[in-house]
């Protein structure tokens, strides 16, 4: 296998367009080389098999998702209340959506996860461990409100980029980032006592 790991990851992300574009089905190592505009059997000498491939693809979409260690940061900056931690959730939002080959390509990678178990445990993995530091994160930063806050956003956003890449049309940018404000107050608004 080569180890150029620029060429690596132009393929890979040659792979995430593809799987964004045909779904997993359109991806085939003829199909990464067309679109990384490279020889043909380029991707073949860099990886084993589609397996390897797909599943590489995946944790390339997390590398790219990740945020840098200034927007880390800057949510660490200023006042931590509701406020804050909506401005932290519209920048994650902005942040996915601006990738969206990306979470398409990741929605693709997940039902292909039905079929092929050694892609689900890679998924799995790498997913707890995105859960895992966001809630680390969140609890270490004194931001309102408690574990299952975070995972409850975590889900109820990841639901409204899908709508938002799949379906523009069902809500308005306006309502769009309305619902993220609205989340963000009710799920860490303190419990009535």
């Amino acid at each position: 296998m080569r180890r150029n790991p620029d060429r690596r990851a132009a393929l890979l992300d040659a792979a995430i367009e593809v799987l964004a574009d045909e779904g997993a089905r359109g991806l085939t190592f003829r199909s990464v080389d067309r679109r990384a505009q490279v020889p043909a059997g380029t991707a073949s000498n860099y990886f084993a098999n589609r397996d390897d491939i797909l599943t590489q693809a995946g944790e390339r979409v997390y590398e790219r998702l990740t945020p840098d260690e200034a927007v880390l940061a800057a949510g660490l900056a200023g006042p931590r209340d509701r406020a804050k931690l909506a401005e932290l959730m519209h920048e994650l939002v902005g942040r996915v959506a601006a990738f969206p080959a990306g979470f398409l390509a990741l929605l693709e990678l997940r039902l292909e996860a039905t079929r092929r178990p050694g892609l689900r445990e890679v998924l799995t993995r790498r997913i707890r461990a995105d859960l895992d530091a966001n809630t680390g994160y969140h609890e270490q930063s004194g931001l309102p409100g408690d574990s299952a806050a975070v995972v409850s956003l975590w889900l109820a956003l990841n639901w409204l980029i899908m709508e938002r890449l799949t379906l523009p049309d069902l809500f308005t940018p306006e309502q769009r980032h309305d619902l993220v404000t609205a989340l963000v107050d009710r799920l860490t608004r303190p419990p009535r006592t």
